[in-house]
């Protein structure tokens, strides 16, 4: 039997294939919306698919459903600049991703949001530990 013979599962199921695509789109972010870091639950369209977006990789980012309401049909970057919340390194990401370079957007947000990958020059010298006083568990508050 050949590679080209065999009968793969999300050929036989078109569904699982799009489910596997969007669980790989919020794993990318770490489950956070691009736009505002909460968790994200759904996927939004960049350019929207009422004025021609595809559902592709470079048009889908993670939303939570809070930014994605509310962004609707309107322009990414007009929408995103008027938020409260905007962030030039998170603007920055966005537009590395609709351009393809989800390497380069990744390093965005992860610079937007230090605290999803600390380095660890970020944290504390753990013989600087204490205990927290709340629980038994040690916290990451310096002595």
């Amino acid at each position: 039997m050949h590679n080209r013979d065999a009968v793969f599962l999300d050929e036989l199921c078109p569904k699982l294939r799009v489910r596997r695509w969007r669980q790989s789109l919020h794993s990318r972010t770490g489950q956070s919306c691009i736009y505002c870091g909460n968790p994200s639950e759904s996927i939004d369209h960049l350019h929207p698919q009422c004025r021609g977006g595809l559902s592709i990789t470079e048009n889908c980012v993670p939303a939570c459903l809070s930014c994605n309401g509310r962004k609707s049909d309107a322009d990414v970057f007009d929408w995103y600049r008027r938020q409260r919340f905007y962030d030039p390194r998170r603007a920055m990401a966005i537009r590395a991703w609709m351009d393809g370079d989800l390497r380069l957007a990744m390093r965005l947000l992860q610079w937007a949001q230090p605290d999803l990958s600390p380095t660890t020059n970020d944290r504390p010298n753990p013989a600087a530990l204490k205990p927290n006083s709340h629980d038994a568990d040690w916290s990451w508050q310096a002595a």
